[in-house]
């Protein structure tokens, strides 16, 4: 019987495998599928490529692993690589090889929330790519004006951005960022210490935007 049930998903065509492997939430059974055999390796690296978000949120990742999964995700819309409750261990040098996926120019929100191993370096090289992303969080990061100025010279389409207890950022990228990026609409600075006189002529740049303090 069992050799029965082997035959029979041996038979499954391998689109059908990978929209089955599309349900998986589990990177750890992914990857145990995927060395089964080379069938289910296809069909895991396929089923990747039609995902539409990714998320990290609670895994355990290194930059090499993180990397060669959005590489494989060519119609990815969604990234999400928050800090978690074990740590995610990416830094500048992941968002390096992250940069490189073709899938980046078509990202329309990433989050990396509370990424403490991360700089300007590695968001610059990732953010100078995303010419469609429409929300950014990078809240409880070290980056600085120099990552805003990246934003506003590479996302016209950005219309949210969390820059939550980011104490580095000052009025100049602020007002940078608000002047280029036409579409903004929210921005969160709570906790990054910019007066308010500065919140107060951004608002009159821009009347329309929310800002959350």
């Amino acid at each position: 019987m069992e050799q029965l049930q082997d035959a029979q998903i041996d038979q499954l065509p391998i689109d059908l495998l990978a929209h089955i492997f599309l349900f998986f939430t589990s990177f750890t059974d992914l990857a145990q599928a995927s060395i089964v055999c080379k069938k289910w390796k296809r069909g895991v690296r396929e089923s990747l490529a039609h995902r539409r978000n990714l998320s990290f949120a609670g895994w355990k990742m290194d930059d090499d692993t993180i990397a060669r999964l959005v590489c494989h995700a060519y119609n990815l819309r969604e990234l999400d690589i928050p800090r978690s409750r074990w740590g995610c261990q990416i830094t500048d040098s992941g968002l390096l090889k992250i940069s490189l996926a073709n899938c980046v120019g078509n990202l329309t929100s990433i989050s990396l929330w509370g990424l403490t191993g991360i700089t300007d370096e590695g968001v610059v090289q990732l953010i100078s790519r995303t010419k469609s992303l429409e929300h950014l969080n990078v809240g409880g990061t070290i980056i600085t004006d120099e990552t805003l100025f990246a934003i506003a010279r590479s996302c016209p389409k950005l219309e949210s951005i969390v820059l939550w207890g980011c104490r580095h950022v000052t009025e100049s990228g602020l007002v940078v960022l608000v002047d280029e990026c036409r579409k903004l609409k929210s921005m969160n600075v709570w906790g990054t210490g910019v007066p308010e006189h500065c919140l107060s002529s951004l608002l009159i740049r821009c009347p329309t935007l929310q800002i959350k303090v």
